[in-house]
């Protein structure tokens, strides 16, 4: 390993992955253009309004897992449905943790969501046990 490939005093290697045939520069000016390049009218309709990520986002990211292990949701790949009762049970125990740790830091529309989202988790957890599913991993 060159002393060019390590940065001094660190354990890590640094690669450049451009190709070595044209200047730094050049490879500059090279990723600008691919970035400027046109593509067709689907794919520029999806990079106008880049998907963003904010804690609603994030709590219905973790929501939505938990609904594809309570079997309301069936998985894409199969169409078929699966229960998985600890799974659920876990999703709302972070979402539990969460709603805890940002207490006082959320605005009213997150507070609200978080509450209603733990509050129906909990209620079809409590209601597939019921049904006879398993209860959570101990």
């Amino acid at each position: 390993m060159s002393d060019d490939d390590k940065a001094e005093g660190e354990g890590f290697v640094i690669k450049d992955n451009r190709s070595s045939q044209i200047s730094e520069e050049e490879a500059e000016n090279h990723d600008t253009q691919e970035s400027a390049a046109p593509v067709d009218a689907g794919a520029d309709h999806q990079h106008q309004q880049p998907f963003q990520i904010d804690f609603s986002t994030f709590i219905m990211s973790l929501t939505s897992s938990a609904f594809y292990h309570l079997g309301d949701i069936a998985d894409p790949e199969t169409g078929r449905t699966e229960t998985n009762l600890p799974a659920v049970h876990q999703t709302i125990d972070m979402l539990t943790m969460l709603r805890e740790k940002t207490q006082g830091n959320l605005n009213a529309e997150e507070n609200k969501l978080l509450e209603q989202l733990v509050y129906e988790l909990q209620m079809k957890y409590v209601a597939k046990t019921k049904a006879g599913g398993a209860g959570p991993a101990q």
